[in-house]
């Protein structure tokens, strides 16, 4: 290996590591006594909310056991054209970031994150889901709802070419679409929150990918995109907000 390709890879191996002792020397936000970031970004007030609906009653949810979703769990990039229902798309929103308690201080949800903060937001870029046009909405957690975020004519070409030419992101029914916002875990722990937060990111895709092998669906963990294509697809800024990781999800093909 040529020593400056070392070098960088020794950079990256110092990223995985803990680094929570510059905690003991930083004083954060939280501790200036700055206001607490918000739970979710706010939404215009003419906003039309989709709400979601009950999803307990699906047709064998509660029958796959926990071993075998573990077990049955793989990535899948072959769907089939079958829609998903609106029901099972408000199920896989609640395993990813559904909320079980809201307090002033934190949400406690279906997936843990580091300090309760939860700095993502769920974007989807609907294609074949029952009851919803093709674009791009946004998940609100609190409300459990969907806001329209975006339309376009060109979506499915556009989030092909920005996940690098992958044919079968475009073929899924629904893409998972998860933004971080840096500064809400920043906001108490400073210069040790970038780790935690793509931990975060893990955990809240696992949690897809079981609870798609519950209702006879998969999906695909992406993180191979281009930055500025994303970023510039969903509509964020690439600083306070971009994205961190996707995944295609629809009824898995047999054969």
């Amino acid at each position: 290996m040529k020593e400056e390709d070392m070098e960088v890879n020794l950079k990256g191996r110092e990223f995985l590591k803990s680094n929570w002792e510059v905690l003991e020397r930083f004083i954060s936000d939280q501790k200036k006594g700055i206001e607490m970031p918000q739970f979710e970004k706010p939404y215009p007030k003419d906003a039309f909310l989709i709400a979601l609906p009950d999803f307990r009653n699906i047709d064998g949810l509660k029958k796959m056991s926990l071993f075998d979703a573990i077990e049955n769990r793989k990535s899948h990039r072959r769907y089939e054209k079958t829609p998903l229902t609106l029901e099972e798309l408000s199920f896989l929103l609640w395993a990813t970031q559904g909320i079980r308690n809201v307090t002033p201080k934190a949400t406690f949800r279906t997936v843990p994150s580091a300090g309760a903060r939860h700095p993502f937001e769920t974007y989807l870029y609907v294609r074949n889901v029952e009851g919803l046009e093709e674009a791009i909405y946004r998940y609100l957690p609190i409300e459990h709802g969907l806001i329209l975020h975006k339309k376009d004519r060109y979506l499915r070409e556009e989030i092909i070419h920005a996940t690098l030419e992958q044919e079968f992101v475009g073929e899924s029914a629904v893409v998972f679409i998860w933004s971080a916002i840096p500064y809400r875990t920043e906001w108490r722990y400073g210069p040790a929150s970038h780790k935690a937060i793509l931990l975060d990111a893990g955990h809240l895709c696992q949690n897809l990918y079981l609870a798609c092998e519950a209702i006879g669906a998969g999906t695909c963990a992406i993180a191979a995109y281009s930055q500025q294509l994303m970023d510039r697809f969903v509509g964020l800024d690439g600083e306070n907000e971009f994205v961190v990781y996707l995944a295609p999800v629809g009824k898995v093909a047999k054969g």
